[in-house]
């Protein structure tokens, strides 16, 4: 069994996805989800969804708690789906390879410090990109800055608004993200 515990600041809806996606699987479970936000939506969705949440602080997340308690799980991988601070190399180093975060951009465009949600969909935009799209990569101690795993792309019209290219992206994350998971912890044996 692959224990998984999901980072999440926001809504939740990738993470409810990802959940969803592995839900009565006898080879993956979500033990966990961690949020760095009191007020953020996923808390009721996880207490909907019957996976305990865990509120942090900056402070416990900065002095190592937060990654004694997410080691203490036996947790095999980190997923991130819509987690806003950047993972300490402490966490990098105790799940090499091991953090997976999604960013709803073709990285390297529109990625690092402040690119995240509308601000990237504003930034693309703006820019007057003829496509966007998701990118999947490893985590390491820089923002948006590891390996790519996989990217799907999506076109981006003169007339969309940043919450058209929002609503286009967020159709990709919910597919391909647990898709693109059950790959990386459940690799193919031949």
């Amino acid at each position: 069994m692959k224990n998984l515990v999901l980072f999440a600041s926001g809504s939740g809806s990738n993470a409810e996805k990802i959940i969803e996606h592995f839900k009565g699987s006898d080879q993956v479970r979500i033990t966990h989800i961690y949020c760095n936000n009191p007020s953020a939506g996923i808390i009721q969705r996880a207490e909907r969804l019957g996976i305990p949440c865990r509120v942090f602080d900056r402070e416990s997340y900065k002095n190592g708690t937060v990654l004694k308690e997410v080691q203490s799980l036996r947790t095999d991988w980190i997923i991130l789906a819509g987690f806003l601070w950047l993972i300490p190399a402490d966490f990098v180093k105790a799940f090499p390879q091991r953090i997976v975060n999604i960013h709803p951009a073709l990285l390297p465009k529109f990625g690092g410090k402040g690119m995240y949600g509308h601000f990237v969909h504003e930034a693309v935009v703006a820019a007057g990109e003829k496509e966007s799209g998701i990118t999947i990569h490893y985590v390491n101690e820089h923002y948006d800055e590891g390996a790519t795993i996989f990217q799907s792309s999506f076109p981006v019209l003169p007339s969309d608004t940043p919450e058209d290219v929002a609503k286009k992206g967020q159709v990709l994350e919910h597919r391909d993200f647990p898709k693109v998971i059950e790959s990386l912890v459940l690799p193919a044996t031949s």
